[in-house]
């Protein structure tokens, strides 16, 4: 996705004071299958600037493709375009010497509403006919603090998301109606193998909506 300076710029501005590293575009087409609005890049995809490109996104790529689809017929991007990062200081076990290392970490609602611009930009560009939201910062970035993906995963949601309001400094309900789908993280697997089975029963129903789409 090819941004307009401007709007980079007016994000850009609004992301100061902020920890955050990098600037990632959503990839994809224009009116694809099938929109997915994560959470924000980390390390690696800052570096080879590919949404979910590290661990998540291979798990994600071969949830994907049980359905049929691939980087080229879906829109992938995120809440944060940029990696949100913290300072911690450790002992290093094998020098035994005290460094200092800049993990991911998850973005804060004053980033993700710094931000907001960028994902208004490609609702109105893309025109997704189907919006996934990978875990509950995409989630409750479109739709509100109320939805909780381990409540709503795998629900189909018809009606307005969220967009930034004209005061920009909250939110509003979009004139446009989408249709949401909440979805766990990929990354949720690593920490919960449990839920293996629902994540894949999430995805197949995507997949039939997708066909009838088709239709």
């Amino acid at each position: 996705m090819d941004y307009p300076n401007s709007l980079v710029t007016f994000v850009e501005e609004r992301s100061k004071g902020f920890q955050l590293e990098g600037f990632i575009a959503g990839q994809g087409p224009l009116h694809p299958k099938l929109m997915l609005v994560g959470e924000a890049p980390g390390r690696k995809e800052v570096v080879n600037h590919i949404p979910f490109s590290g661990a998540a996104g291979k798990e994600l790529i071969q949830v994907m493709a049980s359905i049929g689809l691939t980087r080229e017929n879906t829109y992938i991007t995120s809440a944060v375009r940029s990696r949100p990062y913290k300072v911690v200081q450790r002992l290093n076990k094998r020098t035994q010497e005290n460094e200092i290392v800049y993990p991911n970490r998850t973005p804060n609602k004053k980033e993700i509403l710094a931000h907001a611009p960028i994902l208004d930009y490609e609702l109105e560009i893309i025109q997704p006919k189907i919006i996934a939201t990978l875990g509950n910062i995409g989630l409750q970035r479109l739709l509100g603090p109320k939805w909780q993906i381990s409540e709503r995963h795998g629900e189909i949601y018809h009606g307005p998301v969220l967009e930034l309001n004209r005061e920009q400094n909250n939110y509003q309900p979009t004139k446009k109606e989408y249709t949401v789908i909440p979805l766990f993280h990929p990354a949720a697997i690593f920490y919960n193998r449990s839920l293996k089975e629902k994540i894949a029963t999430d995805w197949l129903n995507i997949g039939k909506l997708l066909e009838k789409e088709e239709i």
